[in-house]
C-alpha cells in the first residue's frame, strides 16, 4: 500500500467535501467533533476511515505530548480513559493506523454512521454533502460475556 496524501485543514470552496467527525459512546455521549475538509466531493467510506487516521496521527507526530488520541489503539501503547499513552515518545506510522482501523471495522470494532444511516460496505461511496457527519461509534467488549 503506497503512501496517501494527507489530510489537510483548506478554506471550503466550491467541489470540496466537509465532514463533521463526531466519535461517539455506546451510551449515547459524543466524546468529540471536529471538522475534516477534503478536496473530494465523494470518497469510499474505506478513504475516509484512513483520511481521518491519517489526521489523526498527524496532529499526535506534529505535537509534543505523549498520548495519541484516535480511532484504533496503536501499537505499544497503553489504553487511557481518553487516549493511548505511547510509552516511549516516536512518531505513529500512519499506514500502520490505517490498516489497524480498517481491521477493525470488519471485525465490528466500531461503527460508522454518517448522517443517520450506518454504513457496513467499506466500498461504498460516501456523498460529502454540506453539513455531513460521520460519527464513530466505537464498541467495546462486554466483560466476560
Amino acid at each position: 500500500m503506497g503512501a496517501k496524501p494527507l489530510s489537510v485543514a483548506l478554506p471550503t470552496m466550491p467541489g470540496m467535501g466537509n465532514v463533521t467527525v463526531v466519535d461517539e459512546t455506546t451510551a449515547g455521549g459524543r466524546v468529540g467533533a471536529w471538522e475534516l475538509t477534503l478536496p473530494e466531493e465523494r470518497l469510499p467510506l474505506r478513504e475516509l476511515i484512513c483520511r481521518r487516521v491519517r489526521h489523526e496521527v498527524e496532529r499526535y507526530n506534529a505535537a509534543s505530548g505523549d498520548v495519541f488520541h484516535g480511532l484504533v489503539q496503536p501499537t505499544g501503547t497503553e489504553r487511557l480513559l481518553n487516549g493511548y499513552r505511547v510509552r516511549e515518545r516516536r512518531e505513529i506510522d500512519a499506514d500502520e493506523q490505517c490498516r489497524l482501523a480498517l481491521e477493525a471495522f470488519g471485525r465490528n470494532g466500531f461503527l460508522v454512521l454518517v448522517g443517520e444511516s450506518q454504513v457496513e460496505d467499506l466500498e461504498a461511496e460516501i456523498e460529502l454533502t454540506p453539513g455531513v457527519t460521520m460519527a464513530f461509534l466505537r464498541l467495546v467488549p462486554l466483560v466476560g460475556g
